[in-house]
């Protein structure tokens, strides 16, 4: 991402917040009330909530945002895959082996800072490997609409410890 990007990780119109904020709250089974998938007989299809397919007999499943982290009403850190460019609704995406890290590690009221630079920028950030998760397929839609999704194993580790002998 360009250094400064007013919108962020939020793709055109739907900027990420910027400033200092704290963790609202936490909800590690959270799903989209905006974004997911109408479902009906079995089948599963993407779509907006306030735009219901044609017909009757759908249901709206939320798109599952696994580990959520609210820092202002509405946008918050959760898992999801990290793409090069902006491309989320606003929110920042974590990648699966750290959403469950960092979810444990965040607590109500922990200050949080979001600005399209921070000094750790120039100095780490050149050295971060990035994932690059944006290129796999998306899960299947079955998965997405289950409560499966949240129970899928993640690295919860905070620290590793010495090497067992």
């Amino acid at each position: 991402m360009p250094d400064g990007d007013a919108d962020l990780c939020g793709k055109a119109g739907i900027p990420t917040p910027t400033g200092s904020f704290r963790v609202l709250l936490k909800d590690q089974y959270k799903r989209s009330q905006t974004y997911g998938y109408w479902v009906r007989d079995g089948q599963a299809q993407p779509g907006k909530a306030s735009q219901s397919p044609p017909g009757g007999g759908w249901h709206y499943v939320g798109y599952p945002m696994a580990f959520w982290v609210e820092f202002t009403s509405g946008f918050g850190f959760h898992e999801g895959p990290i793409w090069p460019y902006p491309r989320s609704h606003g929110c920042l995406h974590l990648h699966e082996t750290a959403s469950a890290k960092f979810f444990e590690l965040v607590q109500v009221g922990t200050p949080v800072e979001i600005a399209g630079s921070l000094p750790e920028d120039a100095t780490i950030g050149p050295s971060v490997k990035r994932p690059t998760d944006y290129a796999d397929p998306d899960p299947p839609a079955q998965l997405m609409i289950s409560q499966g999704f949240f129970s899928k194993p993640r690295d919860t580790q905070l620290l590793q410890g010495p090497p067992k002998t």
